[in-house]
């Protein structure tokens, strides 16, 4: 059964990882893929991320290409499902889960690739963990 990470938020899969435990002022670097409920991958196209490929970490995985988001746990930069979800997670650690609307895109969706008041399936990598200097 699967258990609630927070309001909103389902975790349906989880790794541990190892090392230090993200926590509020960590810079975290993670890799994410989302999904509709029903299993549709949302991507991205290569036009919406052309102007930032320069500052972007891209690799290929399996056949999969991952971008590397690095953020600083407290400022709000992600969406609230993904931040919340990376609270306690470690190097190497991965979760999936299930975030509601409300802390994802909401009302408004995504044009074209995220309907209105989508739940979505997110997975996530945590790459690297740095404790606040």
């Amino acid at each position: 059964m699967a258990k609630q990470i927070d309001k909103g938020i389902e975790l349906l899969a989880e790794d541990q990882g190892v090392g230090i435990e993200a926590k509020t002022g960590h810079l975290v670097t993670y890799n994410a893929r989302f999904f509709l409920r029903k299993g549709d991958e949302v991507t991205t196209d290569n036009l919406s991320i052309a102007s930032y490929r320069s500052n972007l970490k891209i690799r290929i995985v399996d056949g999969i290409e991952l971008i590397d988001h690095s953020i600083t746990l407290g400022r709000r930069q992600p969406i609230a499902g993904i931040e919340k979800s990376l609270y306690g997670m470690r190097p190497g650690g991965y979760r999936e889960v299930l975030v509601s609307s409300h802390l994802a895109y909401g009302a408004k969706g995504v044009k074209n690739r995220i309907p209105p008041n989508a739940m979505l399936r997110i997975k996530l990598w945590v790459q690297n963990v740095q404790p606040a200097t």
